[in-house]
């Protein structure tokens, strides 16, 4: 009987995995910058009044809020390359549709097909987690979970230039082939995972969801334009509340929830999204404030009077900033963990906008202003998928991830809402038009400070990750957790306790102990039901939810792979069972 061990993804696995991962999140993230060089002349591209034209934004906000924690869960079940290819597919059909078109329902329609995209971050975190050796991990979820911000400040010079040399409809057949290629490279290089979440996806749970966020982003999206205080916005949020309390009341009765609010509302998960609210709302003032600040005339006393492709090329170091610290995120996670990390990164856009509040009197202070703020940005974003992987199973991050993202999305919507009021109610009135001004820009500035001020407080709260007697426990590595719970599980052995299910020790082939081997147990589904790292000894115990057979997969560094098949006929003893590796072997 031939098994399949959830290590062979890991082994096929190539240097090229991450770069691809992170260039299809990059990808996703140019979709939500498309437009923003060509906001202001929507309306008069598709024949149609601005209130109108904001839908082109607002519906692929939407289609995305909805689409990450759904297309997370359907990724823990069907496989989460998979999913990430759909997502990408989408994505692909929904910049074509917009690409063919100047009526304003067709380019929704495309809009809203692009948003569904959103969902390929957490899948790429998750694949990430499922398929990469513990020493890659830390930095490669760095730079996946930055991606989304790398590329929001790459796109925007890119579409600039696009947007003021040729036809507005070229940006959409740049993304749909950007996508074509993203696909193409995942085929071709990533993995599937071989985990799989048990149950079935919960329909009526993900038809809440959505009328949920609907009901609740749309309003924060279109306030401005419809009054706070108005019937609509009002009577919008009210049904949000009701629906998302119905939504969460069935969820906590459904064997196999979309969204695990038991999970969610454990305090290292609540905390983390919740500060993840507050890096989105910090990350977005910046991206509404310079280019309006760079491109405004130097007549105004205070605007910059730059071109559209330099306001872009200013902006551009908060994306790339954000790419060339996953390698740091990696070093300082390592060591002080991604509590700390996520500390130190709000401390960094919080003197980022502190100091912007008086930088910005000239093309280069914005500049500084945004490699700033995109160090930190890119260590607290680094930071967010970390915390929630090492609090929430194996079988469970793509949705965890998914809707950890979905409250980053959240924070940006919040921001633009209230940033945009900011601008509006504080600008003057210039023959009809309303001009930004400079007292607008720093409250805005100061907004966010205050959000980073938020996000400080929480991370404060998050809990503090104990040191074992063999190892420190760091959220970029759940092999390092396994450890020391699988040396709990011994000591509590040696003191009497004898849980359910394999016990042992992990041997070389000439019989010595193998430290930190990993050892995966696998039910009779092909999924994965436990894993844990061996001890110096070589120990290792594993429990199982069930009696009958299972397989035992091990492997370490410098010895062969080993799958063992073992049933566990019940009761309350465990399974004695030693796992001898063999020696490496090197295909010619």
């Amino acid at each position: 009987m031939s098994h399949t061990t959830t290590d062979e993804p890991t082994r096929s696995a190539s240097g090229a995995t991450v770069p691809v991962l992170a260039f299809a999140g990059i990808v996703v993230a140019v979709m939500q910058t498309l437009l923003v060089p060509v906001i202001k002349d929507l309306p008069a591209l598709l024949d149609t009044s601005p209130s109108n034209a904001t839908w082109v934004l607002t519906s692929t906000l939407l289609s995305g809020a909805v689409a990450t924690p759904i297309m997370g869960r359907l990724g823990d079940l069907f496989g989460k390359r998979r999913m990430l290819i759909v997502s990408l597919s989408v994505m692909v059909v929904g910049a074509l549709i917009s690409a063919f078109t100047d009526a304003l329902i067709p380019m929704i329609v495309g809009r809203t097909l692009q948003g569904v995209a959103m969902g390929a971050i957490p899948l790429g975190i998750g694949l990430m987690r499922d398929i990469l050796p513990r020493e890659r991990l830390g930095s490669a979820m760095a730079l996946m979970s930055s991606s989304i911000g790398v590329g929001g400040g790459l796109a925007l010079p890119a579409a600039a230039l696009v947007a003021q040399h040729t036809d507005w409809h070229t940006l959409f057949y740049g993304a749909a082939g950007l996508g074509v290629l993203s696909i193409a490279l995942t085929l071709l290089v990533v993995p599937e995972s071989p985990l799989r979440a048990k149950g079935s996806f919960d329909l009526p749970g993900a038809v809440g969801l959505t009328a949920g966020l609907i009901l609740f982003l749309l309003p924060i999206t279109k306030g401005s334009d419809w009054g706070w205080s108005s019937p609509t916005t009002l009577g919008l949020f009210a049904a949000a509340v009701v629906v998302l309390l119905l939504w969460g009341l069935m969820e906590l009765r459904v064997a196999a929830p979309l969204v695990d609010l038991r999970t969610t509302a454990r305090r290292e998960v609540l905390l983390t999204n919740l500060a993840s609210i507050m890096v989105g709302v910090s990350f977005f003032v910046i991206s509404l404030v310079l280019p309006q600040l760079l491109q405004l005339p130097a007549e105004t006393g205070y605007g910059l009077g730059q071109s559209m492709v330099v306001a872009g090329l200013c902006v551009a170091p908060l994306g790339l900033t954000m790419m060339f610290t996953a390698p740091v995120y990696a070093r300082l996670s390592a060591r002080y963990g991604p509590r700390t990390t996520l500390i130190i990164g709000l401390l960094i856009i919080g003197i980022g906008y502190a100091g912007g509040l008086g930088l910005m009197n000239a093309a280069w202070q914005t500049v500084i202003t945004s490699v700033l703020i995109g160090a930190g940005i890119g260590l607290a974003y680094s930071s967010l998928p970390a915390l929630i992987i090492g609090a929430v199973p194996a079988s469970e991050t793509g949705a965890a991830n998914g809707l950890n993202t979905l409250m980053r999305s959240i924070g940006t919507s919040v921001s633009s809402a209230v940033i945009g009021m900011v601008l509006a109610n504080t600008a003057n009135d210039v023959g009809g038009v309303a001009v930004p001004t400079m007292h607008g820009f720093r409250v805005s500035f100061l907004i966010a400070t205050a959000a980073v001020a938020v996000g400080l407080a929480l991370a404060f709260f998050l809990p503090r990750r104990r040191p074992s007697t063999a190892t420190q426990l760091r959220a970029s590595s759940e092999e390092d957790a396994n450890l020391a719970r699988a040396e709990q599980a011994l000591a509590g052995e040696a003191a009497g306790a004898s849980p359910r299910g394999f016990r042992g020790r992990v041997l070389a082939a000439d019989g010595a102990p193998v430290a930190r081997a990993k050892v995966t147990l696998i039910d009779r589904h092909g999924r994965q039901a436990g894993a844990t790292l061996s001890a110096e000894d070589g120990g290792y115990a594993l429990a199982v939810p069930a009696r009958g057979p299972y397989v035992l997969a091990a492997r370490a560094a410098g010895h062969g792979p080993l799958a063992h098949s073992a049933t566990h006929a019940g009761g309350e003893f465990p399974v004695d069972l030693d796992l001898r590796l063999p020696d490496e072997t090197v295909s010619a």
